[in-house]
């Protein structure tokens, strides 16, 4: 894709499954990738697969619910690589249950690392994007955002917040030539939706279940997600901005 090789790009939660191949893919464009997760160990893993396929890639281990380490790790990550061009918020975390089962403790947690969380990125990156008038920022949300996910009210609320946050900062800083766009997963087969489903006989039904609910019948990958963001983090799509797109195997399909 246009536009991406030697730009610098720092994702979050890139320890993980979507996230380490979101900085595979955008390390396979060229760019140099800060690789960011509160486990050094899988971050360091991501790393060693990107730098073993000729990429270039450096791993920071911070949390982001931290407004201080957050600002910490991204002086040194620029330090180390230059001034951040792309910005992909794809940490999060989920505990399923239902509301009326919930309590506070859990949602203040949930909505530190959903919510709070991208919100420290966006402040101490895009400040840096606006002054120099360039950058680019995809925010991974989820469809439990714009259809809803029973067990997942806090979770949802949160990813529902970052869509709306995401529109209002494309807004705000569109004459700064800066894009904004969401990407929401639908069921992608992850840790995450292991816990969901559950191990055995009772996990394996839940899986079927979701197939058979999606047109495409078959769960989402990882690399269905990393395609879309390096496509929004590119030149190819540098006049799409507050948008919101849905990688669900066209489990929802909203206008």
């Amino acid at each position: 894709m246009r536009g991406l090789k030697d730009k610098v790009a720092i994702v979050t939660g890139g320890g993980g499954s979507i996230g380490r191949a979101i900085c595979r893919r955008l390390a396979e464009a060229g760019c140099i990738v800060g690789v960011c997760d509160r486990s050094g160990d899988t971050a360091a893993e991501t790393v060693e697969r990107i730098t073993n396929s000729g990429g270039r890639a450096f791993a920071h281990v911070f949390d982001i619910t931290d407004y201080s380490a957050v600002a910490t790790a991204v002086g040194e990550f620029q330090e180390q690589s230059g001034l951040i061009d792309i910005l992909v918020n794809n940490a999060g975390w989920d505990r399923f249950a239902n509301f009326l089962d919930t309590s506070p403790e859990q949602w203040t947690e949930l909505i530190s690392v959903n919510l709070v969380g991208p919100l420290n990125m966006h402040h101490v990156v895009v400040k840096g994007m606006a002054e120099r008038g360039a950058g680019r920022v995809v925010n991974i949300s989820s469809d439990a955002a714009r259809v809803g996910s029973s067990g997942e009210s806090v979770y949802a609320a949160c990813k529902g917040g970052m869509v709306a946050f995401t529109k209002t900062l494309a807004r705000e800083l569109a004459r700064q030539h800066i894009n904004l766009n969401v990407v929401c997963p639908g069921p992608t087969d992850t840790p995450l939706l292991h816990s969901f489903a559950g191990e055995g006989e009772q996990g394996q039904k839940v899986y079927e279940a979701l197939k058979r609910a999606i047109p495409f019948r078959r769960l989402g990958q990882p690399e269905d997600v990393a395609g879309i963001v390096a496509f929004l983090a590119s030149d190819e799509a540098s006049f799409i901005t507050g948008q919101v797109i849905s990688v669900s195997g066209g489990l929802t399909m909203s206008g």
